[in-house]
């Protein structure tokens, strides 16, 4: 992940970037639980077509933003909470006035994008029942479904369009952050035994939650991606198949071109890290020193056993 933290680093367009937060309802929670693959990708691409379709008309931008997306499915409880962080460009380009920049203080109006945002990701459900692409949950019938589809319509959603940043890395090292660490960080557990685990829940670190260990693993678990699953897509300007355009707004914006950062392995990546250097004992401050090496385990085939005639 910090490979990846670099990469994106040395392509960020040197303008202003936006954090969005998209999020759903928790009435879809039970689908969502059913349906991970096909929710999750419903979810990237309305957020996708949410800031284009916006950002891209006269009245707001009149260009297409650059997006990096990453998608969380947790609280900080370890509860279920799918929810999508996006760095978004704070301008974007145009085929036919070149670079644009976003002309207020504010990248959009929230109520303009939570109810465009919440339109086209109830859409995209319905789309993709009428396909033959969803579980229902148990119980539910095709016009509970779509009763809950209408009810959903009519409610508010929670999207969060955070202050500009004269530069996207902060956002970027956060995502990179969760990425890396998953629902829970290690730092964040304070004790665990065979009967429960006890971890920080607050920002401040003064808020504790216990739960069961059977709980907890519970709560853990149902965060594991799917296999293959994408958890982190980038639009516009940042897709890999936009170098070109990349490079003439990077000229525009007077940055020169993108310069692949030196491979980066683990010995210099833990070398910089000073005194948090994992191979120091966290306590004494000490080198560790190695004892055994533990192999793989593997499930192994069953021993020959030859038996005399």
């Amino acid at each position: 992940m910090e490979r990846w933290l670099e990469k994106q680093k040395a392509r960020l367009l040197g303008c202003d970037h936006f954090h969005v937060v998209f999020t759903i309802s928790d009435e879809l929670y039970p689908l969502w639980r059913l349906n991970r693959k096909v929710l999750s990708r419903l979810l990237f691409h309305s957020a996708r077509d949410t800031l284009f379709e916006l950002l891209g008309d006269e009245k707001y931008l009149g260009a297409q933003p650059s997006l990096i997306a990453s998608l969380h499915t947790w609280s900080r409880t370890l509860l279920l909470h799918p929810h999508l962080h996006v760095l978004v460009t704070g301008g974007g380009f145009s085929e036919s006035h070149g670079w644009r920049s976003v002309r207020r203080s504010y990248l959009l109006p929230f109520e303009v994008v939570r109810n465009l945002f919440r339109g086209k990701f109830l859409s995209g459900i319905g789309a993709a029942f009428g396909r033959g692409e969803l579980v229902l949950p148990e119980g539910m019938q095709p016009h509970h479904f779509r009763n809950l589809l209408n009810k959903l319509g009519r409610k508010p959603w929670n999207v969060y369009l955070k202050e500009s940043y004269s530069h996207g890395v902060g956002v970027l090292t956060y995502l990179a952050r969760y990425l890396r660490g998953g629902p829970i960080s290690n730092k964040r557990i304070v004790r665990s035994d065979p009967d429960q685990v006890k971890f920080h829940y607050g920002r401040e670190k003064v808020a504790l939650m216990t739960l069961p260990q059977e709980h907890f693993l519970s709560r853990f678990l149902q965060h594991v991606p799917p296999r293959n699953a994408v958890c982190v897509r980038s639009y516009g300007l940042y897709h890999h198949s936009r170098r070109a355009e990349l490079s003439v707004c990077r000229e525009i914006l007077g940055q020169p071109p993108v310069e692949a950062p030196e491979f980066l392995d683990w010995q210099t990546y833990c070398s910089e890290r000073g005194d948090a250097h994992p191979e120091r004992c966290p306590v004494c401050g000490k080198p560790l020193v190695k004892v055994v090496s533990i192999p793989r385990w593997t499930l192994a085939p069953p021993p020959i056993v030859s038996v005399a005639a």
